[in-house]
């Protein structure tokens, strides 16, 4: 009988590095739900989605479609330009990233 060795490769949830946008926007959209006190099925049925579909996105587990994006951020009253930037100022390294009017943007000579 051969002998086998068995690695255990990481877990996709568990990995190193930094997250995933999938991720982060499910982080956002969870966020913007939750403080407007909103249940997730409630969300679900005016983004015209199943709860368990919402639910997996939320948890970065499924990517949403731009279309889907947009049907959640119309749900949550939220534009979806706000979900997106929320995202890429968690994504971004410090300093990185900033909005437009917060820092002094450079001029070009003619």
């Amino acid at each position: 009988m051969p002998n086998i060795q068995m690695t255990t490769l990481p877990r996709p949830d568990h990995r190193s590095g930094p997250p995933l946008l999938r991720e982060t926007l499910g982080t956002v959209l969870r966020g913007l739900r939750g403080d407007s006190g909103r249940t997730l099925r409630d969300v679900a049925d005016a983004a015209r989605v199943s709860p368990g579909y919402l639910s997996e996105i939320e948890r970065g587990r499924k990517e949403a479609s731009s279309e889907l994006l947009a049907s959640i951020s119309g749900a949550l009253d939220v534009s979806l330009g706000e979900i997106l930037i929320r995202a890429a100022l968690e994504v971004s390294p410090p300093g990185t990233v900033s909005l437009p009017g917060t820092v002094a943007e450079p001029v070009l000579a003619a």
